[in-house]
C-alpha cells in the first residue's frame, strides 16, 4: 500500500471518528484487551470457514460400512444429488413419475440388494437401510418407488415364491426391466388386514377367481406385475397371487389429489372376476403369517426412510439458516434458531442409531416383528419434529417447494401412516412387553 493510500485512509478515520478519545481508551486497556482487539479486527477481513453440512453426526456411515460399500453409499448420494435432485419438486407438484430415472436407477446395480442370487448383490440389511436412508434424504417418493418394487414385490417372490417364480420375475425386477407393485389394502381395510380382507379367492380347475378392491398400491399404475392379496374361499386363509399386466378382470385408477408422496403413482385396483393361473400363486404363500414375512422385513426399511426424509429437512434447514441473514446476521448465530437446529439433529441422531442397531439385527437373523414395529414408530414420530422444526426456521420460506422442506413436510405424514400406523405398531410392541394383546 503506498504513502498516499495511507493518508488517505487515515484521513477517513479522523472524519469519521474522536481520534484522541479512541486513543486514550487504548492507552487504558492491558495486554489482554488488545490482544482481543486485534483479533477481532483481524478476522473480520477472514472468511469464516463453516463446518462441513453433515446429518451424520456420530458418523455411522464412515465407521460401519466397509470400503466397497461405503464407496457405494456415496455413488448412490452422487447420483441422488445429480440426477434426482434437480427434477423432484418439478414432477412432486405435477404428481407424475419420471419414468427416465428408471434406467439409471437400475445402472446403479441396488434393487434387490439383500437377495442371494438372481442377479442380485448379496449385501448386508445394513447397506440396504443405508441407501433407504440416501433416497429418502433426497426424495421420499423416490425412496418409496425403490421400496416397493425391491422390498415388497420382490421380497414377496424371494421369500414366498418357487422356484420357477423366482427365475421368472426376479433377474426382470432386479434390472428393473419389470416392475412390481404390492396389493395388500383395501379401501375399506387397512390396520386389520390379518383378519379382515375383503378381497376373495376361489379356485377352479387350475385357475383362480379373484374379486375386490386394492387402495393406495404404488406403483399399480405402470406394474407389470402386481401381488394381489386374498382370502380363500375355501380356507378362509391369505393367499398371494401374481397378476400379469393386462389380466382380464384387473382395473387400475390413478389415485389424484394427493398432499403427500405425489411422484408415487398410487392405484385403485378393481379385480373383476380376475382369472389367475395356479401357477401364478405364490407357492408358499398359505396364510397372513406368510404375508407378515414381507411385512417385517420392509418394516425396517420404512423406519431408515425416515430418518432420510428428517437428515433431508435438517440439512436443508442448516444450510438455509447459515445463508439466510436477518439483522445484519445469519440467522444460525442466533441462539433460538441453534436450539432448534440441535433438537433436530439429537432426534435425527437417535433415529440413526436406533435403525443401525435393527439392521444389525436383521443382518443376525434376530429381527422381531416388535423390533421393526418399535423403530417404525419411533423414527415416524420424531420425522414429524424434525421437519416441523425445519419449516419453523425457514420461515415464510418454509413452505415454498424451491427450498425442499415443504416436501420433506408433507411426505413425513405418508411415513407416519404406511406399513402399519403408529396405533398398531404401538400394540405390536406393546403386546411384546407385556404379555397381553390389546388388539380388538
Amino acid at each position: 500500500m503506498s504513502i498516499f493510500s495511507n493518508i488517505k485512509s487515515a484521513y477517513k478515520i479522523f472524519k469519521k471518528v474522536d481520534v484522541t478519545k479512541v486513543l486514550d481508551s487504548l492507552s487504558h486497556m492491558d495486554e489482554n484487551q488488545l490482544n482481543g482487539l486485534l483479533k477481532m479486527m483481524s478476522s473480520n477481513h477472514k472468511q469464516r470457514e463453516l463446518p462441513p453440512i453433515d446429518g451424520d453426526f456420530y458418523h455411522l456411515g464412515d465407521e460401519a460400512l466397509k470400503d466397497d460399500d461405503r464407496a457405494l453409499q456415496l455413488t448412490v448420494r452422487a447420483f441422488l444429488e445429480k440426477e434426482v435432485k434437480p427434477v423432484v419438486n418439478k414432477y412432486w407438484l405435477k404428481a407424475e413419475f419420471p419414468h427416465e430415472l428408471i434406467p439409471r436407477i437400475a445402472s446403479l446395480n441396488i434393487c434387490g440388494l439383500t437377495y442371494d442370487g438372481y442377479g442380485c448383490p448379496n449385501k448386508s440389511n445394513l447397506m440396504e437401510g443405508m441407501l433407504a436412508m440416501e433416497m429418502a434424504r433426497v426424495d421420499t417418493s423416490i425412496s418409496t418407488f425403490f421400496g416397493v418394487q425391491s422390498g415388497l414385490a420382490m421380497g414377496s417372490i424371494y421369500l414366498l415364491g418357487s422356484e420357477q417364480q423366482k427365475q421368472e420375475w426376479l433377474p426382470e425386477m432386479q434390472q428393473f426391466k419389470k416392475i412390481g407393485a404390492f396389493g395388500l389394502t383395501e379401501p375399506e381395510v387397512g390396520s386389520g388386514v390379518a383378519g379382515g380382507l375383503t378381497t376373495t379367492a376361489k379356485r377352479t380347475g387350475d385357475k383362480w377367481v379373484l374379486n375386490g378392491q386394492k387402495k393406495w398400491i404404488g406403483n399399480a399404475t405402470f406394474s407389470d406385475v402386481t401381488i394381489i392379496w386374498a382370502k380363500d374361499l375355501d380356507d378362509n386363509q391369505v393367499k398371494g397371487f401374481l397378476v400379469r399386466k393386462g389380466s382380464k378382470g384387473f382395473s387400475v385408477e390413478k389415485m389424484l389429489d394427493k398432499m403427500a408422496l405425489r411422484i408415487v403413482q398410487n392405484g385403485l385396483i378393481t379385480l373383476t372376476n380376475c382369472e389367475v393361473e395356479e401357477a401364478d400363486r405364490l407357492q408358499n404363500a398359505n396364510s397372513f403369517n406368510d404375508t407378515a414375512k414381507v411385512l417385517k422385513m420392509t418394516r425396517a426399511g420404512v423406519a431408515w426412510q425416515a430418518v432420510g426424509c428428517a437428515r433431508g429437512a435438517y440439512e436443508s434447514a442448516l444450510h438455509y439458516t447459515r445463508t439466510r441473514k436477518q439483522f445484519g446476521k445469519p440467522i444460525a448465530s442466533y441462539q433460538l434458531i441453534q436450539n432448534h437446529l440441535v433438537e433436530m439433529l439429537s432426534n435425527l441422531t437417535a433415529m440413526q442409531t436406533l435403525c443401525f442397531r435393527l439392521s444389525q439385527l436383521q443382518d443376525q437373523n434376530l429381527l422381531t416383528d416388535e423390533h421393526a414395529s418399535l423403530a417404525k414408530v419411533f423414527c415416524s414420530m420424531r420425522t414429524r419434529d424434525v421437519v416441523s422444526r425445519a419449516r419453523e426456521v425457514m420461515g415464510g420460506n418454509g413452505i415454498l417447494l424451491e427450498y425442499d422442506v415443504a416436501r420433506f413436510v408433507a411426505d413425513a405424514e405418508a411415513i407416519y401412516s404406511y406399513e402399519g400406523t403408529k396405533e398398531i405398531n404401538t400394540l405390536i410392541v406393546g403386546r411384546a412387553i407385556t404379555g397381553f394383546s390389546a388388539f380388538v
